[in-house]
Parts: structure tokens; sequence; C-alpha cells
């Protein structure tokens, strides 16, 4: 029997810094940023909560619809995985690096933060901004096709065997 496994990240925060956004040799986009996560706790001396900010490496492939938007403070959504690399320091000590690697179909922009606002904040009362329809998932189609279509040859739903 195969063994299965998963290696799944979904987070929701906001940019640290603008997005760094370079190319491949091959025109592939990638822009690389740190998103700040919180979560809260309880001091067990005090008695108090305290905020606490988690900071994530990410790195996003195929930004080239969205790279103009990964602002510092913009508040985003995204799925992917983790990926830890290593590398070599100047005095030849190994060192790990772990970040979140996710493609940009992956990627949610939401309104809020960046430029448009105040320092680390915004309009929350924005629509949330997605990405291009030409850079997202194709969606199942909702509509019945036109009459005129080429492709509606009388077939129904009740026509399809599963």
């Amino acid at each position: 029997m195969a063994s299965k496994s998963v290696n799944k990240v979904i987070l929701l925060g906001r940019l640290g810094k603008d997005a760094e956004t370079k190319f491949t040799p091959s025109g592939l986009s990638i822009s690389k940023f740190t998103l700040a996560t919180n979560r809260s706790t309880k001091d067990q001396s005090s008695g108090e909560w305290k905020e606490l900010t988690d900071w994530h490496n990410i790195v996003v492939w195929r930004t080239d619809h969205v790279a103009n938007f990964l602002l510092k403070g913009k508040q985003v959504y995204l799925e992917g995985r983790l990926e830890t690399r290593s590398y070599e320091d100047k005095e030849g000590q190994k060192k790990y690096f772990t970040e979140v690697v996710c493609e940009a179909q992956n990627l949610v922009l939401l309104g809020g933060g960046g430029r448009e606002g105040a320092e680390g904040g915004g309009d929350y009362s924005q629509q949330p901004v997605s990405m291009p329809r030409s850079a997202q998932r194709p969606q199942a189609a909702t509509a019945a096709p036109s009459q005129n279509d080429d492709f509606n040859q009388g077939i129904t739903d009740d026509d399809v065997p599963f």
C-alpha cells in the first residue's frame, strides 16, 4: 500500500514589505515577500492577553498580473507548501531556510492595507481585489450556452451518463 503525505499551508496575513519580483531565464515571474500573521496568547504570570506576530517567507510563481499589487501592508490569502533549502554561509556553516511556495492562482489579494491607506492599515470597507480572470483557474460555466453557439448540439444534462 502506498503511503500518502500532505504538505499544505494556508495563510491570511499582511505583507511586511513590497514584493520583489524577478524573472527566470525562461520568462517565468517569481515574487518574494514576507507575510505577517497574528495570534493571541495569554501570559501565564500576569493573565493579560498578548498579541504575537509570526513572520513567513513567501515565494509566489507566475505573478505577472498581480506583482504590482503586492505592496507592504496589503492583506492576502494564500495556499501553498513548505519548502526548506540549505546553503553554506561565508564561514562554511550550513544554514537552513524555510519558505512557503505557491502559485499565483492560489493567491487572493484582499481589500485594505497597501499604499492607499494609512501605515499598516487601510480602508477595510473596500471590496476584495482578486487576480485578473486570465490569471485565475478556469471556473465551470454556470450559464447555459446561447442558441447560436457552435457547441450547442441540443445536449442536456440528462444526456450525460454520469
